[in-house]
C-alpha cells in the first residue's frame, strides 16, 4: 500500500519580468512511498526537494498534477493527524524549555494531559535529551535543537514521519543519533520520507532513494538496483612477497599499483582480468592477501546527470 504518491507535480513561478519564462521548480515528478518503508529524497541543494516537502504538507499549492497522503489530497486534516513532520529551518520558541516545547506540541496535536508527561519523557528519552529537558532552546546547540525537532515531530505517535533535511549540519554523533531513530521507527512499522544531499546517510539507512535533479526524478528504486550492485567497477587486490616491479605481466590489466613495505596494492577496472593477475603473482612466489570487488554507490549516479531512469531501472 502506498502511503505517500505524487503524480505529474509541477510548480513554477513567474519571473517578474515581461517575456522571460517562468522559473519551473518542479517539472512533472512522479513517485510513491509504500508502507513501512524508508525512502530517501536524495538531490543537491536548490532540486526541488523542500518545495516537493511543502506541498506535500499542504503549505504550498502546485500548479498541476496530484498529491496525495494515506489516499487525502496534500494538506487535508485526516492526513496531517497521522503525519509528523520535520521542516528544514523550523522555528523554535527560544525561552521554552525542551519539556515545555514538547507539551505545547503535544497539546497542539490533541494528546490528552494524563499520557502527555509519559510522551514526552519516552521522547527526550529517545533523542538523548533527558538532561537537558529543563534547559531553555536558545542554549541548545545546533544538533540538540535538530533532535528536540525530531521528538516534536513524533510525539503524537504518527504513521508517516517526514523529514526536511534532518542530517545537515550535525556532527557524526549527531547524525548516528538521527539514523538509530530512523531505523528504530522503521522497525515499529513507521513509514519514514526524507530528504537529504548526505549521500552516505541515504545509501545507509534507506529501503529505495528517489534521485532529484533541477525538479526532475533522475532515478527512484532500491539502493542496490540503483548502483548496480551486481555491477563490479573494478578490483582491489594485496598480495605480500612479491615486488609490484617484477609484475610485468599485470601492467595492460592494472589502473593503479603500488608498494608499501612487503604488501602491494593493486587495482583492476575489469574483474574478468583477475585469474591472470592471481597468477602472475603466484608465478613470482607473492601470497594473495585479499581481493576486494569495488561496486558502484549512489555518489557515483548523483553526480552524472547524464545518467537516466531507464538506465537505472525502477
Amino acid at each position: 500500500m502506498d502511503i505517500l504518491s505524487i503524480e505529474g507535480l509541477t510548480k513554477h513561478y513567474s519571473s517578474g519580468w515581461p517575456g522571460r519564462p517562468p522559473l519551473v521548480v518542479l517539472s512533472g515528478l512522479s513517485f510513491s512511498v509504500a508502507a513501512g518503508e524508508i525512502y530517501g529524497f536524495l538531490g543537491p541543494n536548490g532540486a526541488g526537494k523542500t518545495t516537493t516537502l511543502k506541498i506535500l504538507m499542504g503549505l504550498m499549492r502546485a500548479n498541476s498534477g496530484t498529491a496525495k497522503v494515506f489516499g487525502y489530497a496534500a494538506g487535508d486534516i485526516r492526513a496531517k493527524q497521522r503525519t509528523g513532520f520535520l521542516p528544514e529551518s523550523p522555528y523554535f520558541y527560544d525561552y521554552l524549555t525542551a519539556e515545555e516545547f514538547l507539551g505545547f506540541y503535544g497539546r497542539l496535536a490533541g494528546i490528552n494531559r494524563s499520557e502527555l508527561s509519559g510522551r514526552i519523557i519516552q521522547m527526550l528519552q529517545l533523542v538523548d535529551l533527558t538532561e537537558a529537558r529543563h534547559r531553555q532552546l536558545r542554549k541548545f546547540s545546533k544538533g540538540m535543537l535538530q533532535r528536540v525537532g525530531l521528538a516534536q515531530a513524533l510525539i503524537h505517535d504518527p504513521e508517516l514521519i517526514v523529514l526536511d533535511e534532518p542530517m545537515s549540519g550535525l556532527d557524526p554523533i549527531g547524525r548516528k543519533l538521527i539514523r538509530d531513530v530512523i531505523l528504530n521507527l522503521r522497525d515499529r512499522g513507521k513509514t519514514i520520507f526524507f530528504s537529504s544531499h548526505i549521500i552516505p546517510d541515504v545509501e545507509m539507512i534507506c529501503d529505495r532513494v528517489g534521485i532529484i535533479m533541477k525538479g526532475k526524478l533522475l532515478a527512484t528504486g532500491r539502493v542496490d538496483e540503483l548502483v548496480r550492485r551486481d555491477h563490479v567497477q573494478s578490483v582491489e587486490v594485496v598480495c605480500e612477497g612479491v615486488e609490484v616491479n617484477k609484475l610485468s605481466g599485470i601492467e595492460p590489466f592494472a589502473s593503479r599499483v603500488r608498494q608499501q613495505g612487503r604488501q602491494s596494492l593493486i587495482i583492476l577496472q575489469q574483474s574478468h582480468n583477475l585469474e591472470r593477475v592471481l597468477a602472475e603473482i603466484r608465478k613470482h612466489g607473492g601470497h594473495l592477501i585479499s581481493v576486494t570487488p569495488q561496486k558502484g554507490t549512489l555518489e557515483e549516479l548523483f553526480l552524472n546527470p547524464s545518467c537516466s531512469l531507464s538506465e537505472v531501472g525502477g
